[in-house]
């Protein structure tokens, strides 16, 4: 008869299959519950003829749903239809039962046995069980285990209680910088571009690479700055592209497609991420391969992201000298963006002079006006009068201080309400 053989594994039991009755299927629904009790009874008994390194498959996902499992002793032939193997070892490592992990591991369950592509560790990483992380670790799993994806348990590492069983890995020697084999991606790219600050923190106390680059060309600054997110997550990847700026990264690292942090972190309309990198000296005018600067980025993304409010990007881009858009195109910006009227504000207080035309009234569905009516009144009725001289003045000062607009500023003692109208503060009309 023939035997199975994990991924950096040994010889093993037969495969459990499917549509059995007795000891078969109660050792697999003592499993699944964590019944540590009928686990040692089954396992005490030796004419159930089962062990700890039993292989359960579960390709039949009805089937594995209803427990119906059977014995059967299979030939090598079997590996040619698709299977998706488990062991007791998994089962408890990936839900948690500590007992049960403990008393498979003491009845002798290989630790690193892999007949589904990974092992228990990858599974209690993934969970994120940190007990049980610490418990495999100690009978001996290898902390650098490579999954049939290409994964080792470090990568697995994605949610914010996975902390512990990072600090785990790294003390019993996983290599804080070892990659996936597809993505070229570290552990610091996978914290980052997930949001974690913690785990950022932790890595780069053990010496994880800054600069290091994936497939794509990301630094994990690049992956943070790139990773889409939630309005209620904009602070935490705001704090992890704080940290690593603060640890050193680099703001101009480019990835293949020439896309800086500044480009990423504006599709994503994060202000807070935009103007960090700004305040650090980020090129607002370097363009990308498509020729798109951060401003095109972040009015291509406003339709997408008003949730995120994209006007404070916009703002920020334009008070550290970002080129302002050829008035010509600004009717186009309108159809696109008319749902933030306040990117529209930002844009039309960057110049001394718009001409506006019937188009522009045509470009804006009704109930956007009806939405916002102060505001776009105030746009149309530009098409007839001029701006303000307040405004002019504003504009005047702006254009002379291009470039160091916020520097020369900072050193001036004005009114905390002229400051902000220089700033572009948001009125919701336009004078």
């Amino acid at each position: 008869m023939g035997s199975i053989t994990g991924r950096g594994g040994k010889s093993q039991e037969p495969i459990c299959t499917r549509k059995a009755d007795g000891p078969a299927q109660a050792y697999w629904q003592a499993l699944l519950t964590g019944d540590r009790g009928i686990v040692a009874e089954i396992l005490s008994d030796p004419q159930n003829n089962l062990s700890p390194n039993a292989v359960f498959d579960t390709s039949d996902l009805e089937e594995w749903k209803n427990y119906r499992f059977n014995l059967r002793r299979l030939r090598l032939w079997s590996l040619s239809y698709e299977q998706e193997l488990t062991t007791p070892l998994h089962i408890t490592a990936s839900r948690g039962y500590t007992d049960c992990l403990r008393l498979l591991l003491l009845r002798g369950a290989a630790v690193n046995f892999a007949p589904g592509g990974k092992t228990a560790l990858h599974e209690a990483c993934a969970a994120p069980s940190t007990e049980c992380v610490r418990l495999l670790l100690s009978f001996g799993a290898d902390p650098e285990a490579v999954s049939e994806d290409g994964y080792k348990p470090l990568h697995l590492c994605k949610s914010p209680d996975s902390i512990e069983c990072i600090q785990q890995l790294l003390q019993h020697g996983a290599s804080v910088n070892s990659r996936t084999e597809e993505e070229d991606d570290t552990a610091l790219h996978i914290a980052a571009r997930h949001g974690l600050t913690d785990h950022v923190q932790l890595l780069l106390r053990y010496g994880a690479e800054l600069e290091a680059k994936n497939e794509e060309g990301q630094t994990p600054l690049n992956a943070a700055c790139a990773q889409p997110h939630q309005p209620q997550d904009m602070d935490r990847y705001y704090q992890v592209c704080q940290l690593l700026v603060e640890s050193g990264a680099s703001i101009n690292a480019a990835d293949r497609d020439r896309q800086y942090p500044l480009h990423l972190a504006c599709k994503n309309a994060n202000a807070q991420v935009a103007e960090l990198l700004l305040a650090r000296g980020a090129n607002v005018n370097i363009m990308n391969y498509s020729g798109n600067t951060a401003l095109h980025n972040i009015l291509q993304a406003t339709a997408y992201k008003l949730e995120h409010h994209p006007e404070l990007v916009v703002r920020a881009l334009l008070n550290y000298g970002a080129i302002r858009i050829w008035p010509g195109s600004l009717l186009k910006v309108l159809r696109y963006c008319h749902a933030c009227p306040r990117v529209i504000e930002a844009l039309m207080n960057s110049y001394d002079h718009v001409r506006i035309s019937e188009d522009w009234v045509e470009a804006v569905p009704a109930e956007v006006v009806q939405k916002y009516p102060r505001f776009y009144q105030s746009l149309f009725s530009l098409e007839q009068r001029p701006r303000s001289l307040q405004h002019l003045a504003r504009c005047a000062l702006r254009t002379f201080l291009e470039g160091r607009l916020l520097l020369v500023l900072s050193q001036l003692h004005l009114p905390s309400a002229l400051h902000r109208f220089l700033l572009l503060s948001f009125e919701d009309v336009l004078y």
